[in-house]
Parts: C-alpha cells; sequence; structure tokens
C-alpha cells in the first residue's frame, strides 16, 4: 500500500494504453513516454504493459506502508528517499515508512514510478490508464490526491530474486540501490532543444515548397496550450499552396497536423481517434519517449527520416531492450 501525501502537479496512473475500442471512439490514452514507463516495469520484475504512475513537472510525495522494490525511469526531477538523492534507471528496495518526495526538474517533466508486483487499480476496457477528460481508468478515473490510498500487487518471482539480492545490502538505510542501470546507449537524453526524427505525411506535398522547408529548417516552441492530447507548436506558419477539403481520417501517437493557423500540432497519448487537419509529418516511434519529455517553452527541431530508417531504428531499440530483459532475467536465475 503506497500513500500519497502529497499530489503533485499531475500524478496518474497510466499502462501502455487502451486499445481496440477507437471505433466507438474511446482513445489510447496510456503513459505519454512509454519507453520509460516500460524500462520502470522491467528493472522491478514486472511486465511490461503493468500500471505505474506517471508524474509530471511537479512531482508527489509517497509514503510506502510496506517494504517494496521500485524504479524510477523518464525525467530527472529530483527524488529522494528520507532526503536522500535517489538514481534513476535502476532497481530500488525501499523500507516500509519511508516517503518518497521528488523535487524541481532536472532534465525531461515526465517520470514514471513502478512498483513490484504493480500499481493495482480496475481495469477499464482491458487498461488500467487514466482518461482524465472521460474520467475512466486509472485511480477513479482521476489525478491522484491527498491521502489516496493506492494498492500494489504480489510481486513475481523476478521481482522476489531481486529484492533479495538488494535486501541483504540494506543495513540501516532507508533504501538501497542496485549497482548496476540501463545502459547509458539505451536512454534518450532529453534536451532542451531536441532534434525529431519524422516521416513525411500522407499531406506533406499540399503544403507550399517555403513550408516544407521551414519544417526542417526552423525551431518550433511548445506553447503552454500543450496537454497530454496534443503538443501545439509555435513558428513560422506553415501554409498549403490551395485551400483543400480534406476527410478526416485515424490518426495515431506522433502525427503532425496543420490547423488553419499554420502552427503544427503533435498529437499525443490522449489523441482523438480521427482528424481532419492536414498532416505534414509523422514523428518516428523511436523518438515519440523524446517528444513527451518537453517542457512548455522548449524549442524542437525536426529532421527528416524514411519510412524504412526509422523502423530501423525501432528494431535496432527493441532488440535492445530485448537484450536488457534476457541479461536481467539470467543475472537473477
Amino acid at each position: 500500500m503506497l500513500t500519497i501525501i502529497k499530489p503533485g502537479l499531475l500524478t496518474t496512473i497510466q499502462d501502455l494504453g487502451r486499445y481496440g475500442f477507437q471505433r466507438y471512439g474511446v482513445i489510447v490514452s496510456g503513459a505519454m513516454d512509454q519507453f520509460a514507463h516500460r524500462m520502470a516495469n522491467i528493472l522491478v520484475g514486472n511486465q511490461e504493459n503493468t500500471p505505474t504512475m506517471e508524474i509530471t513537472l511537479l512531482g508527489p510525495q509517497i509514503e510506502f506502508n510496506e517494504n517494496s522494490l521500485i524504479s524510477i525511469c523518464g525525467g530527472d526531477l529530483t527524488p529522494t528517499i528520507d532526503g536522500s538523492p535517489v538514481r534513476l534507471w535502476r532497481s530500488i528496495f525501499i523500507k516500509k515508512g519511508s516517503k518518497l518526495k521528488f523535487g524541481s526538474p532536472r532534465s525531461g517533466c515526465r517520470a514514471y514510478l513502478a512498483v513490484a508486483g504493480g500499481i493495482s487499480v480496475e481495469a477499464v476496457m482491458a487498461s488500467g490508464s487514466t482518461y482524465l477528460r472521460a474520467a475512466i481508468g486509472g485511480y477513479h478515473g482521476r489525478a491522484l490526491k491527498e491521502g489516496d490510498k493506492i494498492r500494489v500487487g504480489m510481486p513475481g518471482s523476478l521481482s522476489t530474486k531481486i529484492i533479495e539480492s538488494l535486501s541483504d545490502s540494506l543495513s540501516r538505510q532507508p533504501f538501497a540501490e542496485m549497482d548496476w542501470s540501463i545502459a547509458k546507449d539505451l536512454i534518450l537524453s532529453t534536451p532542451t532543444e531536441p532534434s525529431v526524427r519524422i516521416i513525411r505525411g500522407r499531406e506533406f506535398n499540399l503544403f507550399t515548397k517555403e513550408s516544407r522547408e521551414i519544417l526542417y529548417k526552423e525551431h518550433f516552441q511548445v506553447t503552454p496550450q500543450s496537454d497530454r492530447m496534443g503538443y501545439r507548436l509555435k513558428g513560422l506558419s506553415l501554409e498549403l499552396q490551395k485551400a483543400e477539403e480534406i476527410l478526416s481520417e485515424a490518426v495515431t501517437f506522433g502525427t503532425i497536423q496543420v490547423p488553419s493557423d499554420g502552427n503544427p500540432i503533435i498529437l499525443m497519448a490522449d489523441r482523438q481517434t480521427t482528424g481532419g487537419y492536414p498532416k505534414i509529418g509523422q514523428v518516428a516511434k523511436v523518438d515519440l519517449p523524446l517528444v513527451a519529455q518537453v517542457k512548455p517553452g522548449d524549442f524542437i527541431k525536426f529532421t527528416e527520416v524514411s519510412l524504412y530508417d526509422a523502423q530501423l531504428l525501432l528494431i535496432k531499440k527493441e532488440k535492445k531492450i530485448q537484450q536488457l530483459k534476457s541479461g536481467i532475467s539470467l543475472k537473477f536465475r
């Protein structure tokens, strides 16, 4: 059991999304940074789709009512346990009664807290993800509040072995960290002006030549109006060669639409199911976690990548993730 002492700016329960219901108008939702969510679960021995806490910018303060194995991945929101700094991207065993607290963001804007056994919430349409606008999923369909009691499931066999390894080195400290973490070449850095790889969108050629050049040459600023549904960008206007009537069609995570004001919108985890604005680009899936860590006020620069190369980049990354999972399993066999 976990007790929320302070909820932070926006702390919700998320998994990898609610799939299979978009035809009924139900959005996918899920973790914004799916890579960090998956890594946090892997490090505590959970299945990758197990619900975690998604923590945005100003993090919560949480009391652990029982000994727990945790991991924190994603943006560095300066976590501490009973006042002592905690490192990211590794397994951590925390004692009963200890308090986890987050401070100011050092890099990125979203962190993911996984607990061995998983955060226990009722599945809605086969998912534990919180969809705030519809008030479904997660913890009573809402962001966490002060005083909430969050249940945790029973740790599995791998989790138990990791706990045994860490508990031996706990001594009198409130927590013990694993002496190894995820390899640095697997973790995306979170610069304030990231270069994001995109594939040409379905309506790319409908835009003027100047607009197509602006897309790759200029920087776009993430505005304060951005949220889990979409990142609204501000920069030089992107314009069509002529007015076009476009039928609404399916959109996905990372689709870049351009409304009539010429400022692009990157659709994110809580995106709508269809869209009728022209689509100038699509963020390569391998770079979606990078976009998810960009804060309002930061800038994004786009670089072009072919569909083939985007697929190769994703395959390469997925192979590294599978190697990590195999390595952890072998280490605690």
